[in-house]
């Protein structure tokens, strides 16, 4: 599976994660309100850990959004959205994405 959310740089806030089924490196979780990433490879039943915000990441748009936007975790499509919509918030675009499947960087900040 192609990433979801490339860790870039910047200090991202990891906090503890036994997740029920294995999860890939670049995947974001959500956990209960919260869009969260996983930096590592977390094999099924296992203690590990996920980004709960802090850091900047590579990710996926749905379409044209500028720079120093709000976007939320669009988990059925894979992608940062502007519409707010059921969405969880995921944080502000540092770069702008171009188009739909456009990739743009994203500063990871679910209390924005």
């Amino acid at each position: 599976m192609p990433f979801e959310a490339r860790y870039l740089h910047g200090t991202p806030v990891m906090v503890d994660h036994t997740p029920g089924s294995a999860i890939a490196a670049g995947v974001v979780v959500v956990t209960n309100d919260t869009p969260r990433v996983a930096h590592l490879d977390l094999p099924a039943n296992a203690l590990g850990a996920l980004a709960s915000g802090g850091g900047v990441y590579e990710m996926v748009g749905d379409g044209a959004i500028a720079a120093d936007k709000k976007v939320y975790w669009d988990s059925t499509n894979r992608k940062v959205t502007l519409t707010a919509s059921t969405f969880k918030i995921f944080g502000v675009t540092v770069t702008a994405c171009a188009a739909n499947n456009g990739l743009c960087q994203v500063r990871h900040d679910p209390g924005a």
